[in-house]
């Protein structure tokens, strides 16, 4: 079976994790700052917070942003659940901006929309996480503009972006946001195994996240209520969260960082060829633009329901019967269950639900050879 996404691990990966078992140190020790400086020194971004995943990485923004209970919380329903159970988590009520036809991000329009109607119905939402879904990022700069006329902060959740740019910029350097976040699970471009990291310009959005990435414990005597008892002496400060990252998970992103540029021109290298391949099949193949360099998490494709024999499931079902590790990405989220107990329906956002309809990921990933691209394309090519 060939996979849609897998890790690429080299001796070198290895090597720099095998270091760190034979170190002092496996936990809390000097490679996950080392990691965090290099993701900074990458996105041109000041301050990083190295997590145990994106999913942590978007609470602990959130908190930091100060989203609490009567809240609202803004996001696209096509991406994982983690992008909007961020949001309550923090005791927020969620909504979604449904996304854009040809981009499958963000429909900016549509939040213009929206803004208006909630200015009008006073739940102008606090914070809005714009997705950079496949790894292509959003129209940050129109965002922006939007979030100082109508007040809200952004994070930019760009677990498929690391590698990407934006304006000839790289992705994470928070030009347009207040925080981005990433992910790196091993399906992602970089991979610590599990993972993540929130990325912020700001010096007291990243002392409040790193404060609750560790229990809200700080040994920082400026910040105690009293002199240190001794040099054992902590304080907890703040309610955190065991979200650490292990130096073990940190070398090995500090060792898949050197290869990180090498990744992503390998993905636009296959995704060049799918377009070629692909394109006089009956799909919509992924947007491109030129002020924005995707990341190329995922390589999604859209059947064209009305020039396809074949229903969207049987065309998938057979793509795996022939060993090609199809996936879809994703469920919109407004259609789970545990969202449609909220009072979400199915035809709330109907891009979203249309795209759901239609998609399917197909095998991206730096280590993908030509013979098994065109085992991918070939398989479609005859179902089609």
């Amino acid at each position: 079976m060939i996979p849609y996404g897998r890790q690429s691990i080299s001796e070198d990966d290895i090597q720099a994790v095998v270091d760190v078992l034979r170190s002092d140190f496996l936990t809390q020790g000097p490679i996950v700052p080392k990691f965090e400086k290099k993701v900074c020194d990458y996105t041109t971004a000041k301050y990083a917070i190295a997590v145990n995943s994106g999913t942590s990485a978007l609470h602990l923004a959130c908190l930091a942003l100060g989203l609490t209970k009567g809240d609202w919380f803004w996001t696209t329903p096509v991406s994982f659940v983690a992008s909007a159970n961020c949001g309550l988590y923090c005791g927020a009520q969620v909504d979604f901006v449904d996304i854009d036809p040809l981009t499958w991000n963000m429909s900016t329009e549509k939040l213009k929309e929206k803004l208006v109607q909630a200015k009008h119905e006073d739940r102008l939402p606090k914070v809005l996480v714009a997705v950079h879904f496949c790894g292509l990022p959003c129209d940050m700069e129109e965002i922006y503009v939007l979030s100082q006329e109508y007040g809200f902060r952004i994070i930019e959740d760009a677990c498929h972006a690391i590698g990407g740019r934006y304006q000839d910029e790289p992705v994470g350097n928070c030009r347009y946001s207040d925080i981005t976040v990433f992910s790196f699970h091993p399906v992602k471009t970089i991979t610590t195994g599990e993972g993540g990291m929130a990325i912020t310009n700001d010096k007291k959005l990243a002392e409040k996240m790193e404060l609750l990435r560790s229990h809200g414990i700080t040994r920082n005597p400026n910040l105690m209520t009293h002199v240190p008892d001794g040099p054992w002496y902590y304080q907890q400060i703040d309610l955190g969260f065991n979200y650490r990252m292990t130096d073990i998970q940190a070398a090995l992103g500090n060792s898949q960082m050197y290869r990180l540029d090498d990744f992503v021109s390998k993905r636009h290298k296959i995704a060049e060829r799918y377009r070629k391949m692909l394109a006089d099949l009956p799909l919509h193949l992924p947007h491109s633009s030129t002020s924005k360099y995707s990341g190329f998490h995922l390589y999604v494709v859209r059947l064209l329901s009305e020039k396809v024999t074949g229903t969207h499931r049987e065309i998938f079902d057979a793509l795996r019967g022939k060993g090609i590790g199809v996936n879809s990405h994703y469920i919109p989220i407004h259609t789970q269950p545990f969202y449609q107990k909220m009072g979400f329906r199915c035809g709330d956002f109907p891009q979203a639900e249309s795209y759901y309809a239609e998609t399917i990921s197909l095998p991206m990933y730096p280590d993908l050879t030509k013979d098994m691209q065109e085992k991918v394309v070939d398989a479609l090519r005859e179902l089609l």
